[in-house]
This record gives structure tokens, C-alpha cells and sequence, in this order.
């Protein structure tokens, strides 16, 4: 017997759970979750090699076209397994993402002096693209179907909330097959009665219940547990490798933004919640886009860093680096450098501000406002303890104040801090609230794309060079 501990209007109450946290028997769920991740990409990367083959063999900008749209549908979430999947559904997304590498090579080949002759062939693979990877789709998405209304290919999925809406998604899940995903028990603060199945625990115990389980998929639906504890609770979760679907509130009204984020379950809508920064794929992609760009930097900016290092040397006795102590990814501690802008001191730890401190030097002042100190942090990020864009690192005295003052400050530390970040491009920074910094460095975290660090860097360059 297991007992869950439920917090009740601010009483500590116990329920015995018998048969339902134990583990339920291996069906093919792991076999599943491998499937469905290779199903779509094979799928794409057949047809595009298909009509590449057929209508452009030898051309190089036909093989170009094909690598770039099977990348474009990879890396906007084209290829993600889906509840519901529809090819009319996805067909407006699919056509963009085949359109818009052909425009991309279509402009190389152009400037790059290749001839105009050249680009009829490339329009024949998009437009023969444009019908056969929708057609692959389409039967992937039967096949899938079928062998899911046969009990094959199916995920398990908890449901957090057993109000009406998480029992009627409950009943749905089960009585329709097709959707591939077999509910095992809800998560909510009360218990509650009459359900089809059982109340595992509270929000809280979601973690244990994905593991023993081997729950693949998290339904958030209306129930008692408060929107602001759910927070917390899936920002804990995150290193799982579950996919989070929530039903919106009004969902009646037709709030449910349409596209490939949002599962339409027998007249339920259910939103995918991204979490891109968190992802392996988006985690190397992040990390292979900081080494290139560090490294070609620190290459490109080696003779100011010499020439920046020698006057910091000259400035005042003491070392080259300033060397400090920050939190980085899931509170880990590094040594964070700088050029130093300061005769050396020893408070610097637990001093907030030191914009007016009398033992700032010339070239120091001089760096400070150029934002040059900083160009060290690229060493950072080649150690893979910071990335170019992110929550700008904080000093342990003073994130451990921040955590107790400001609600999810901590949730900022799930991605290596940044060189710059979407709170610096907003102004914060320096003596600003710390709650909007956590609330936009958390909005980044939720939001992430390689687009908006593309964005966010560019901006960082541009008000660096206007002296903002």
C-alpha cells in the first residue's frame, strides 16, 4: 500500500492507494515512442529523395532543395508525432516549409552566378514535393490510425484535473482507439468519485507517476489543483521525456489557436506546449550554433582581445581576468570571466552595483561602456558553462535572495546562462526589478527558436554600436 499525502484547505490528509501506482504491464509502449519518431521523418525523407531522384538527378540545386526542406520540416516541429494527425489539417504548414527553401536556393543560385536554365527543374521537384510528401503523410497517417484502432502503437497518458472535462477527455481516450493514447489514472488535490479511473495523487506526484508508469504523455484539464501550482509542478518535470498537452479555458468559444500545436480529440482541443529549449535537438542545435559563432569570434576578435588584455595590464597591478562565481544550468556553480575594469578588491561577491565606484580604472570605464569586458564570457560558452543568449548568470549570495523573494526566479536556471538575453535587449539590466527580469528570462526559456537568438544577438550588436 502506498499512501499519498493531499493537501485540503491547509490539512495534511491521507488515502490509501491499492492497485493503482503500481506499474501497469509493458504493451508496447517503448516500441511505440520509437516508431512514431522515426514514422514522419522516414516518411518526408523518402518523398523528397523520391521527386529529387525522378526530376532532378544531378542537379545540385535540387539536391540542395531537398536537404533544406527535409531540415525545414525537422526544425519547425513538422515531423512531431501527433494525437490526431490530418493531412488537410497540416497541408497549408506543409506547403510553406516546401515553398520557402525554394525561394532560399532559388536566390543562392542567382547571386552565386548559376544559370537561370538551371531553375526549371527545381520548380518541377517543388511542385512534384508538393504533392508527394502530403501523399506519403496521408497514407502514414492511416497506417498509424488502423494499427492504433487494433491496440498497436499506443502511448500512456495521465490526465492532470479530474473535474467534468478531464473525466469527458478520460472517456474519449479510451472509447476512441485511434488516437493511440491509453489513460492511466488522473492527478488532482481532491478525490473524487464516480471517476473511470483512479486519483494517483496529487499535481505533485506527477513526477513518481510518469516513471512507474512510463507515462509518454501529460493531459492538463480542469480540476482542483490551481493554475499557478501547475507551473511549478511541469517546469519540474521538464527533463522528462513526456509531451504536455493542455485544454484551454474557453476552449467553447473556439480560443484554440488552429495549426500543428493544437489536437482537435472528438471536439476537445488540446495545445501542445513547445518547450523547445529544452529538447535534445534543440539543446545541440543551441550548442552547435554557440561553438561555431564563439569560435569564429574569438578567431575574428583575437588581435582587440591582445590589444584589450595588455591595457588592462598596464592599467593597475593585478591579473588580466576578473574571475567570479555564478550560477549556471540547474544551479550549478562556475567561474564566470571578464576583463577586469577594477583595482583589485575582495567584495565584489556581495556588492550590487559599482557603476560609480571611485576604483573603476580609465580603460575599465572605457570597457564597461563599450560592453568589451565582456568578450572573455566567449571562453565561457567554448566550455560549455554559458551560451551566447540566455538568463544572464547570477552571484550565489544573490540568487539565493532572489529565489526567496521573487516567485519562479529559480526556473531560469533550466538553460546555461547567456552573454546577453531577452531581458537585456529589453533594457534590464543593471540596477532594474528583478521579477521582470526572471519573467522574461522564463518567457525565453518557453519560447526558445535559433531565430529569436539570431534576433536577440543582432539586436545586442546593435545597441552596442549606438552606444544605447
Amino acid at each position: 500500500m502506498i499512501k499519498v499525502k493531499l493537501d485540503m484547505e491547509d490539512r495534511s490528509v491521507f488515502f490509501p492507494i491499492e492497485t493503482e501506482r503500481k506499474t501497469l504491464p509493458r504493451r508496447g509502449g517503448t516500441k511505440r515512442l520509437s516508431l512514431s519518431a522515426l514514422a514522419l521523418p522516414a516518411v518526408d525523407a523518402a518523398a523528397l529523395f523520391a521527386v529529387v531522384a525522378l526530376f532532378g538527378w544531378g542537379n545540385r540545386l535540387c539536391t540542395a532543395y531537398g536537404v533544406v526542406a527535409f531540415l525545414g520540416l525537422a526544425a519547425t516541429g513538422m515531423q512531431r508525432g501527433r494525437i490526431n494527425p490530418t493531412v488537410s489539417q497540416d497541408l497549408p504548414q506543409i506547403l510553406s516549409r516546401l515553398s520557402v527553401p525554394l525561394l532560399l536556393v532559388a536566390v543562392l543560385a542567382l547571386s552565386s552566378g548559376v544559370g537561370a536554365a538551371r531553375l526549371p527543374n527545381l520548380l518541377r521537384v517543388t511542385a512534384a514535393a508538393a504533392i508527394l510528401v502530403p501523399v506519403g503523410r496521408g497514407m502514414t497517417y492511416g497506417t498509424i490510425r488502423l494499427l492504433r484502432a487494433h491496440g498497436y502503437l499506443f502511448e500512456r497518458a495521465v490526465i492532470i484535473g479530474a473535474g467534468q472535462i478531464g473525466a469527458q477527455v478520460a472517456t474519449i481516450l479510451r472509447e476512441h482507439r485511434e488516437y493511440g493514447l491509453e489513460p492511466v489514472g488522473f492527478l488532482d488535490s481532491l478525490e473524487g468519485s464516480g471517476l473511470s479511473m483512479p486519483i494517483l495523487g496529487d499535481a505533485h506526484a506527477l513526477v513518481p507517476v510518469v516513471e512507474d508508469n512510463q507515462v509518454t504523455t501529460v493531459i492538463i484539464a480542469f480540476g482542483a489543483v490551481a493554475e499557478g501550482e501547475l507551473v511549478g509542478v511541469l517546469r519540474a518535470c521538464d527533463a522528462l521525456p513526456v509531451e504536455v498537452y493542455v485544454v484551454p479555458r474557453f476552449f467553447e468559444l473556439g480560443i484554440a489557436p488552429p495549426g500543428v500545436t493544437t489536437e482537435d480529440v472528438w471536439g476537445i482541443p488540446l495545445i501542445h506546449l513547445r518547450r523547445s529549449a529544452l529538447r535534445p535537438r534543440a539543446r545541440m542545435t543551441k550548442r552547435a550554433f554557440d561553438l561555431v559563432l564563439a569560435t569564429v569570434s574569438l578567431l575574428a576578435l583575437a588581435p582587440l582581445f591582445l590589444a584589450i588584455a595588455l591595457a588592462v595590464r598596464r592599467s593597475s597591478p593585478g591579473p588580466v581576468f576578473f574571475r567570479q562565481s555564478r550560477i549556471g544550468k540547474d544551479e550549478r556553480l562556475f567561474e564566470l570571466l571578464k576583463f577586469r575594469t577594477m583595482r583589485v578588491n575582495h567584495d565584489s561577491d556581495t556588492t550590487w552595483s559599482v557603476a560609480d565606484d571611485a576604483r573603476v580604472t580609465r580603460i575599465g570605464r572605457f570597457l564597461r561602456r563599450t560592453y568589451l569586458d565582456e568578450l572573455p564570457q566567449l571562453l565561457n560558452v567554448l566550455r560549455g558553462e554559458m551560451s551566447l543568449v540566455g538568463p544572464r548568470p547570477e552571484r550565489p549570495h544573490f540568487a539565493q535572495r532572489f529565489a526567496q523573494e521573487v516567485p519562479r526566479y529559480d526556473d531560469r536556471h533550466r538553460v546555461p546562462g547567456g552573454i546577453t538575453g531577452w531581458a537585456q535587449v529589453h533594457g534590464l539590466r543593471g540596477d532594474t526589478p528583478i521579477p521582470d527580469r526572471a519573467r522574461f528570462d522564463n518567457h525565453y526559456i518557453e519560447n526558445w527558436s535559433l531565430w529569436r537568438d539570431v534576433v536577440i544577438l543582432a539586436r545586442t550588436i546593435t545597441s552596442v554600436l549606438l552606444g544605447r
